[in-house]
């Protein structure tokens, strides 16, 4: 048996160790709150104009999937070589990002033999519909169709006009197709280079395109490999474009649906579901629309090189900080004319959307 002595020294070292593990814990719990809630703040374009305009346009995520939306200029802190901005001297606002960046939406349907001889055409008419007039309330949307054959086909151009995209998807409902195998990777690739040619022709200097894909199979037609339209799908023209795959019955597996929708999937595991995962997609695109922001201040530097660091501070859930990083010359800044944070920001179309590593607090 042991001593009295022994058990005493036994408790005392229970106790040492679990205070020991209870501190660790401890440690470890103010680690975990520390480096989580953190801000992805990435740089898209700035620009800087006389009198003394500065714009930054950039995206706030708190993670993959997770857009933060809602930030008000408020929400923002402007530091110029370290030192923090005063708000009544920046004047800062948040503009629509309307005014220097157009964003399209292409919903690329599957109509092969498998959909319109199967009775599914109705169900994703209507799936297609309700998609279309949520999305198409904040952007302009295009629907086109493809089955085995080499090109896709023009259901509804891009427009704004509501009456129209409905009209083009009733009909739909009596579609033939030309070809009825399935030419998904080539239509993935067309789908991608026709969205581009709509989005050139916009004035606007920032161009963001989302693709939106709904198949119930596999590639059939083999016109194009995998490999070859994921090496498509990575070129760097396609860098600001979000890719997302809808896939509705058993044959298109989730494997092969996330080939496509790098961006996110869903998957409908029969027809009377088509309409929820259309509905989900709709509602990622709309978070996805409200993490872009266009802060637009008054600089009061006058002359040099100066850095300015925005710190972005979400009090919402997810709470947590960011900051993205911009360099410009204020060389013969200064009024008059007097600055006005809601002129329209002057980005340079020759010239590529700088990239930055994003940061994250």
């Amino acid at each position: 048996m042991r001593s009295v002595n022994d058990r005493n020294t036994a408790a005392r070292g229970a106790g040492t160790f679990s205070y020991a593990w209870v501190t660790l814990c401890s440690l470890l719990a103010l680690v975990l709150v520390a480096c989580g809630g953190g801000l992805n703040v990435r740089l898209i374009n700035s620009a800087q104009k006389k009198p003394n305009n500065v714009w930054v346009f950039f995206t706030v995520d708190a993670g993959k999937d997770k857009p933060v939306g809602g930030l008000k200029a408020e929400d923002f802190k402007i530091y110029e070589d370290g030192e923090i901005v005063s708000t009544f001297e920046s004047k800062q606002t948040i503009q629509n990002p309307e005014v220097a960046a157009v964003m399209y939406t292409m919903l690329l349907v599957d109509m092969s033999g498998s959909v319109t001889e199967s009775g599914q055409a109705d169900a994703l008419v209507d799936a297609a519909k309700a998609f279309a007039e949520r999305v198409g309330k904040t952007q302009k949307v295009g629907v086109y169709a493809f089955d085995g054959s080499e090109k896709i086909h023009s259901v509804v151009p891009f427009t704004e006009a509501q009456g129209s995209v409905e009209g083009g998807l009733e009909g739909l409902r009596s579609y033939k197709p030309k070809d009825p195998s399935t030419n998904l990777h080539g239509a993935v690739i067309e789908g991608l280079a026709t969205l581009k040619k709509e989005l050139d022709k916009d004035k606007r200097p920032l161009k963001f395109g989302s693709l939106v894909v709904f198949s119930d199979g596999t590639d059939r037609a083999a016109r194009v490999t995998r490999d070859q339209m994921k090496d498509d799908m990575d070129k760097e023209e396609y860098e600001n474009y979000q890719i997302y795959a809808i896939g509705v019955g058993a044959e298109i597996g989730k494997a092969k649906l996330d080939d496509i929708g790098r961006d996110g999937t869903e998957l409908a595991t029969d027809q009377a579901k088509v309409k929820e995962a259309f509905d989900r997609m709709a509602a990622r695109i709309e978070s996805h629309m409200k993490r872009f922001y266009l802060l637009s201040y008054c600089t009061p530097a006058r002359k040099g090189e100066h850095e300015v660091r925005i710190e972005a501070i979400s009090k919402q859930d997810p709470e947590g900080s960011g900051d993205v990083e911009y360099k410009f010359n204020a060389d013969g800044f200064g009024p008059p004319p007097d600055c006005n944070p809601n002129a329209p920001p002057a980005f340079d179309l020759k010239e590529p959307a700088p990239k930055a590593a994003p940061a994250a607090k």
